[in-house]
Order: C-alpha cells, then structure tokens, then sequence
C-alpha cells in the first residue's frame, strides 16, 4: 500500500515515514509540507492513501482534502490532527475524508487506521469517535422531533443536514450512507412534509428551528 504524508513539521513526517515503512506491506513514496504540494505529489505517485494534517501554512487541510477527493476518487485520505473539534472533524468528513487519527497515536494503531482506510473502510480514533456520537446524539434532539412526528429518525436527520446545507453527497458522507439511499430518504422525506421541493423543505426545517438557524 503506497502513502503519502503530508505535514508542515518535517520531524513528524519523519516519525510517520518510519513508522509506516517498518511494515513490509506498506510504502511511503512521497511526502508534501502544504497544500499545493500535496495536490502535485498525490496527482504525480497516485498513491492509495494520503495522511492529511489539517493545519497547513498555505491554506486548511480540509480544502486539500475536498481537492483531492474531486481530483482522484481513488484515493483514501486519512486525517492526522490534535484538532478533535465538532465542526473540524464534520467538515473534513463532508470534504471526503474517510477517518480520522489523533496525532500521538501509536504506531500499530496508526498502521492499521492506514490499512483499514486502503482497504476501502472508515476509520476514527476513540476520541473522534466520542465527538461523532455527540455530535449525531444532537441531530436526534433537535426541535424536528417534535415538529415532524410522521418522519423516521433517519429522516429526521437527513432533514436537519438539508437545513445545514448540505448536498446529498454530504449527507451521504455524514450519515455514511451511499448517495442512492440518501435519495431515498430525501424523496421519501419531501413527500412526507408534502412538498415539491428541496427549498421548500429546507423552509418548513428552519422555521421548526432545525439547521441551526433561529
């Protein structure tokens, strides 16, 4: 399985680099310090996964992230970050991240998260994880519970990311859904609140206090 690291401190791409190759099945062909060079080194060694740091001093890693998902969909990005904050961890997801690793891990742990996230799964480090159940703990008890008494709880949540703004990628990525089930549960939702339209819909979430917005 071929890596590449991408980080600002060249110690820990260091770490990373060593830890990683003392694994026969692993390979760490490049390496990049910002977001430019990430995109050039993955588009020239096309490797299989990309460990992404978040913070990079020409622009966030979540940027590098939706670049290269759009870029090259073959390629599995691993997040390395100390940030386990709510909106990082969900933005990184909305942009194609496929898991998350706290930097500080252990080298097998790291090593796994790496071979898991090749192999086509989702992985996320026990305090990312814990953010994530409160995060959607909180989706299931917004106003929409009591607003929209005909939905499904999967529903429910599909209709709080629509308020959010996100597209059916999105969701399908937050709720870690394939995009033709999140179509399902959008129409099936639409016809429910007994409108014609995503707009509409995301109208009558707002107003019940879903999203957000007040």
């Amino acid at each position: 399985m071929r890596v590449v690291v991408v980080d600002d401190h060249p110690l820990f791409r260091d770490g990373v680099h060593t830890a990683l190759g003392a694994d026969d099945d692993l390979e760490v062909v490049g390496e990049a310090e910002d977001v430019a060079s990430a995109i050039s080194v993955t588009a020239e060694l096309a490797p299989d996964v990309v460990l992404m740091d978040l913070n990079l001093p020409d622009g966030s890693g979540i940027e590098a992230v939706r670049e290269l998902s759009a870029r090259h969909p073959e390629v599995r990005v691993l997040v390395m970050t100390m940030s386990t904050d709510d909106d990082a961890v969900v933005a990184a997801m909305r942009a194609g991240a496929r898991g998350f690793v706290v930097k500080g891990a252990g080298r097998r742990d790291l090593v796994e998260s790496v071979r898991a996230v090749a192999s086509g799964g989702a992985v996320f480090s026990p305090v990312v994880a814990d953010r994530l159940a409160g995060y959607f703990t909180g989706l299931a008890a917004v106003p929409g519970r009591e607003a929209f008494p005909q939905l499904t709880e999967r529903e429910r949540e599909v209709l709080e990311l629509l308020a959010r703004g996100l597209d059916n990628r999105g969701i399908a990525r937050a709720l870690f859904l394939s995009d033709k089930t999140v179509r399902n549960h959008v129409s099936n939702t639409l016809a429910k609140l007994e409108v014609s339209s995503r707009s509409e819909a995301v109208m009558r979430a707002r107003n019940a206090g879903l999203g957000g917005v007040d």
